[in-house]
């Protein structure tokens, strides 16, 4: 399987290109081949989960079988526009839970032997009821994470503001991923209080291998 994250960015003033393209590239992606599942999403101003919206960053995720380029369409705007493109071509080694009720990357072992440059999905639909205790603590875990050793980047993604929400990271190593998510007090009382306070009516956690070329 493999697996694009597209995150482009706008001239200033085309944040307008980017907010209607989440319309119109809808039609390519249902027609492209092999495609198994895409999502259209905004980001966040910050490198996580974030109540503001950054109107001149956008992302599309595309799965599909097998390597394959993003259809003409998309690729074509981006150039039409001038958009800054950062693409992250992936492998899903590892995880657990669901998206849309789907086991998007397939049916992955919940750990691997894999232990280099590794890339991070965490995904939530977030209850009504849990919104508030939710991003009560995005900003504390935000800025811990950036400071964390073997952080190397990150972006908050979404398809809903405020409920449907996720973070993309990429890490030096799995070891150092593992160090800030279960071993930092507060991330790991955050995780807790997650199941205790059953904040989310579905969660996902995948891990990747980057393709580096």
């Amino acid at each position: 399987m493999y697996v694009r994250l597209s995150i482009v960015v706008y001239p200033n003033w085309l944040g307008w290109a980017g907010f209607l393209s989440m319309a119109l590239f809808r039609f390519p992606l249902w027609l492209s081949s092999g495609l198994r599942f895409w999502k259209l999403m905004g980001t966040g101003k910050n490198g996580t989960f974030d109540k503001n919206p950054d109107w001149n960053r956008w992302a599309v995720l595309e799965v599909y079988d097998a390597p394959t380029s993003s259809p003409t369409f998309i690729t074509g705007w981006w150039k039409l526009f001038n958009a800054t493109q950062t693409i992250y071509e992936l492998e899903p080694i590892e995880g657990h839970g669901l998206w849309d009720g789907k086991q998007v990357f397939g049916d992955l072992p919940k750990n691997s032997d894999y232990e280099g440059k590794i890339a991070v999905l965490t995904r939530a639909t977030i209850k009504l009821s849990g919104l508030k205790r939710f991003w009560e603590h995005v900003d504390a875990i935000a800025g811990q994470m950036a400071s964390a050793p073997g952080f190397i980047t990150s972006v908050g993604i979404g398809e809903v503001p405020f409920i449907k929400q996720a973070t993309f990271s990429i890490w030096e190593s799995k070891e150092l991923m593992r160090s800030f998510a279960y071993k930092l007090p507060l991330h790991k009382e955050v995780i807790k209080k997650t199941h205790q306070e059953k904040w989310y009516s579905e969660d996902m956690f995948t891990r990747f291998k980057v393709i580096e070329k």
